[in-house]
């Protein structure tokens, strides 16, 4: 993985004003709480409670993810806990800019139901003294989210968790692998039943987690590409029986993020299908071809 000087997106962002004083507050309307874009086999759910991040994600018609969940960046404070994403129960993230684009135009007003080939999402928040600068791109099957946190002061953290993905509760297994010589593959179950519930899954620094749905018969891989490396960024799965396998990258766990700090996260997820026997060749080809 390696470290960029400019975000991805910096030339969608250009020719718009500077950032405002105040808090941005899209006009989106009262009649639209949510709005889906389909992109190929992709469809993925956008929703205002959630302050317009994901709210699920289908592939070729069947859901991957759940909706009972927040998706994107959290940060966790040791005075007050979440703050960012679908987490207002203790502070809002105050959104300072917010723009889709669907097939290189702008969208001003979606409607509940979009259709095209490449989608993507730009928005910029703070979150106490914290500024985020989020992109998500869609197209060819495949899923772009980019997270460039800056903060000028020192700030100490319980934890910051990016990429949060809330795989459907019928995801069975998942497989992780890095990309350095001699390294092991780690993968297992995911069952049900109270003596499985609420546990932690990796916990371990790798390049790329895969996870399987049996019932659909399709499998999602997700490759870090980029990330600070002295972050952390510990891949983890938390396994909560009927609700979701949620999939985060936890980095700056119990430590103080240092004042003038820029940093870039990036992940790609892809999509596929494999039956019991196949799906862990197809997802290590993914993984592959995702690099």
């Amino acid at each position: 993985m390696k470290r960029s000087s400019l975000p991805w997106w910096i030339c969608w962002l250009t020719p718009l004003p500077l950032v405002a004083a105040e808090p941005f507050r899209p006009n989106l309307g009262p009649d639209l709480p949510q709005f889906t874009v389909t992109c190929g086999d992709l469809t993925l759910m956008m929703r205002q409670k959630s302050q317009w991040t994901p709210g699920r994600i289908d592939f070729c018609g069947k859901a991957m993810t759940t909706e009972r969940s927040a998706y994107g960046t959290v940060f966790s404070f040791p005075d007050v806990g979440f703050i960012g994403t679908a987490h207002l129960e203790n502070e809002p993230e105050i959104l300072r800019r917010l723009t889709f684009f669907l097939d290189d135009e702008p969208v001003a007003t979606p409607a509940a139901a979009l259709h095209g080939t490449r989608f993507r999402s730009v928005r910029e928040s703070d979150i106490r003294g914290f500024h985020l600068e989020c992109g998500i791109e869609m197209k060819d099957n495949r899923i772009w989210e980019t997270t460039t946190v800056s903060t000028k002061e020192a700030i100490p953290l319980k934890l910051v968790y990016h990429f949060m993905h809330a795989w459907t509760p019928t995801v069975s297994e998942f497989l992780a692998g890095s990309d350095e010589a001699g390294s092991v593959e780690i993968g297992e179950a995911l069952p049900d039943g109270d003596a499985a519930a609420r546990k932690f899954h990796i916990q371990k620094r790798v390049d790329w987690v895969a996870v399987r749905e049996p019932v659909s018969g399709q499998l999602a891989v997700s490759r870090l590409l980029e990330a600070p490396e002295f972050a952390g960024n510990i891949a983890m799965i938390w396994n909560v029986p009927g609700t979701y396998r949620k999939y985060y990258l936890r980095c700056f766990n119990n430590e103080t993020v240092p004042a003038g700090f820029s940093g870039t996260w990036r992940l790609v997820t892809a999509f596929g299908k494999g039956d019991a026997s196949s799906w862990k060749a197809v997802a290590r080809r993914l993984a592959e071809s995702l690099k």
